[in-house]
């Protein structure tokens, strides 16, 4: 892969450090042009057999590469750093071990198929250094030609000494577990306007829009939707996803974790995707603070418990910590990325027109903790975190998946920020058109108004379909036992939502779809709030 330098150099231990001025060498450099090249490189090789076992040097750069990698296969490996290529002529061997330079790969195969590996690295101009050789006698020798710089037992090097460090549940927690008394909401137009010009929730179109999305001509479903979706070269598409949600990690660090993984299963949900692997990045303030430390191993027990029960691997991630100013630690933030599969086609959002149905799949509960509408228009951080029910969840997932794959829907749309309210709208704005809701007849808690509008229960899905359909989706959904309900049509160019006979929402889809596009980028630009 790329060329070894002085870039990246304690780039794991910097993003898990204080940050000064001087730690500017700890910053990798990226290439994505030579990222791509070794990506076919690599998928090449291993097409033609040539790979015994490999590894990305991440983290730690050679040093965790090699001590893992020798570890894991129960063998030695004896490695000359003179023989690495490098980026600048004068590298000590310490630095050519820790480097983190972005675009490498290490690989192992036999010298029967060295040159074959050889020849597809100068095919794709690429470099390729043989750097040592394997010994069985699981250590890990760094030589410079004939000089020795360690000799050390691979799993003393790749398995560390685990610290056990207190932890403490966080005092300010008893100042926000309850909820305080809020005044009445007067106006929910109003409102619903207020939380659509929200920097969370408005499009951020602003953003993904300067970028090109489209490199490669695979792009089945654009950013802007539930997920992405790729089409892969077998015929089969590809879903990702990323989320994560600071305020109810920060309520709650376990179900916050929880509720982050699982909405970004339930977004690659909303393509036809079943979820087949997880990515995260966990990042917290100072370990050593028993608090925060808390924080940390609440949130990675969340994490545990929900990808052992879906059956979904972590397959990799990134920890960063000490992320603090002189006003203090940030919250906990575990952001998730889920990819999911779709042997077939994926679902992509069909237009939807007038008297198409709405239906909510999922219970809508007293749990507006961390949510969007008590921070942005209560200006509180606290009360009860959203749980997810695992069974429930299992459930929801199944029977939403099995109605894309029978073509029983025309589209399909997750509840979380902002909740229902929120929800619809989006529908409603992407699609150009109105809709009337009857906040009755959704599933769930009795609740007031605001709340079955604003709550952020998980494992909520809308579904959009025609008349013909109705009656076979209702039918599947009663025989997999799902609370479910038929809560509108679309119909008009207002969003409505009707408490009763009473019209408590009733806003304009233009007007809303002029302040969500706008948001993000007159805030950004001009500092102007909408809404």
């Amino acid at each position: 892969g790329g060329s070894t330098g002085r870039d990246g150099i304690g780039g794991s231990q910097f993003a898990s450090d204080s940050l000064e001025s001087e730690d500017r060498s700890a910053v990798q450099i990226p290439d994505p042009f030579i990222e791509k090249l070794i990506i076919e490189a690599v998928l090449q090789a291993r097409n033609d057999g040539l790979i015994h076992a490999m590894k990305d040097l991440g983290g730690g750069g050679l040093s965790c590469a090699i001590s893992e990698t020798a570890d894991a296969l129960e063998i030695g490996i004896e490695m000359d750093v003179a023989k690495v290529h490098t980026r600048e002529s004068d590298m000590h061997p310490d630095e050519i071990m820790v480097s983190e330079s972005q675009e490498r790969m290490l690989i192992v195969t036999s010298k029967t198929k060295l040159k074959k590996l050889e020849e597809i690295c100068k095919k794709f101009r690429i470099g390729c250094s043989v750097i040592g050789n394997v010994k069985f006698d699981n250590q890990m020798h760094v030589k410079k030609g004939k000089k020795t710089f360690a000799n050390l037992p691979t799993d003393v090097v790749a398995n560390a000494t685990l610290l056990d460090l207190p932890s403490k549940k966080p005092t300010y927690l008893k100042t926000i577990e309850d909820e305080k008394k809020f005044k009445p909401i007067s106006n929910y137009s109003k409102t619903l306007m207020r939380l659509i010009a929200s920097p969370n929730i408005a499009s951020k179109i602003w953003v993904y829009g300067q970028y090109d999305h489209e490199v490669g001509i695979r792009t089945v479903v654009k950013p802007g939707a539930d997920a992405s979706v790729l089409r892969l070269d077998n015929g089969k598409f590809l879903s990702a996803k990323i989320d994560g949600n600071p305020k109810q990690c920060y309520i709650n660090p376990r179900e916050g974790a929880i509720g982050c993984f699982e909405e970004a299963c339930r977004n690659v949900v909303c393509t036809g995707a079943k979820p087949i692997g997880m990515l995260d990045h966990l990042q917290f303030g100072n370990p050593n603070d028993p608090e925060i430390f808390w924080t940390f191993l609440e949130s990675l027990k969340g994490l545990t418990d929900f990808a052992k029960s879906f059956d979904i691997p972590c397959v990799g991630g990134k920890v960063s910590l000490y992320n603090e100013t002189p006003k203090g630690p940030i919250k906990p933030t575990p952001v998730i990325g889920v990819i999911g599969l779709i042997d077939k086609k994926p679902s992509v959002p069909q237009k939807i027109v007038s008297d198409d149905y709405l239906l909510i799949v999922g219970d809508t509960k007293d749990e507006l903790g961390g949510s969007e509408f008590f921070e942005y228009i209560h200006k509180f951080v606290g009360g009860k975190c959203p749980a997810v029910n695992f069974d429930d969840s299992k459930k929801n997932m199944k029977s939403v998946l099995s109605l894309i794959k029978n073509d029983l829907v025309k589209s399909v749309h997750d509840c979380s920020k902002g909740g229902l309210a929120i929800a619809v709208s989006e529908l409603s704005m992407t699609n150009q058109i109105g809709c009337k809701v009857s906040l009755e007849k959704v599933p769930g808690e009795k609740l007031d108004p605001d709340r079955v509008l604003f709550s952020e229960s998980h494992s909520r899905y809308l579904l959009v379909c025609d008349k013909t359909n109705l009656s076979k989706i209702e039918t599947i959904l009663k025989k997999n036992k799902v609370s479910f309900k038929q809560i509108g049509k679309f119909v008009g160019d207002t969003i409505q939502f009707f408490n009763g006979a009473k019209s408590i929402i009733d806003l304009s889809v233009q007007k809303a779809h002029k302040t969500w596009i706008h948001a993000l980028p007159n805030l950004v630009l001009h500092g102007k709030k909408s809404g």
